[in-house]
């Protein structure tokens, strides 16, 4: 599975910006999707994750209420909406699908992982 993101970049706090990542290589409704980052000098920690059909989600506690993952399943992409954004959201944002059913936002139960886009938060 080849997963790519896109539409990182720079963005004032309070601003908003709208993740994509398309995946290819493997049926895309078989695959749990899961969005995580990693800040300099920090570990990686999930941001949130997504069932196979989207219907159910799972968020990081610093994030409900301002971000938003969704899918669609025939375009093979994955989305991350982040809105309010803070500084301390900056971090390489990265894409991940698992094989296993379970919607978890824990790291080591995702398969595959895409190379991050960054995204900065300025104050």
């Amino acid at each position: 599975v080849q997963l790519v993101e896109s539409g990182g970049g720079l963005v004032q706090a309070g601003g908003s910006l709208r993740l994509s990542c398309a995946a290819s290589g493997r049926t895309f409704s078989t695959l749990v999707m899961g969005w995580f980052r990693q800040a300099p000098g920090k570990e990686r920690e999930s941001v949130a994750a997504i069932s196979r059909l989207g219907r159910t989600t799972s968020y990081h506690g610093s994030v409900k209420g301002r971000f938003t993952i969704s899918r669609d399943n025939a375009k093979n992409t994955v989305y991350l909406q982040m809105s309010s954004l803070k500084p301390e959201d900056t971090a390489v944002y990265y894409c991940a699908a698992g094989l296993s059913a379970a919607v978890t936002t824990t790291p080591s139960a995702f398969d595959y992982w895409g190379q991050g886009t960054q995204v900065t938060v300025s104050s």
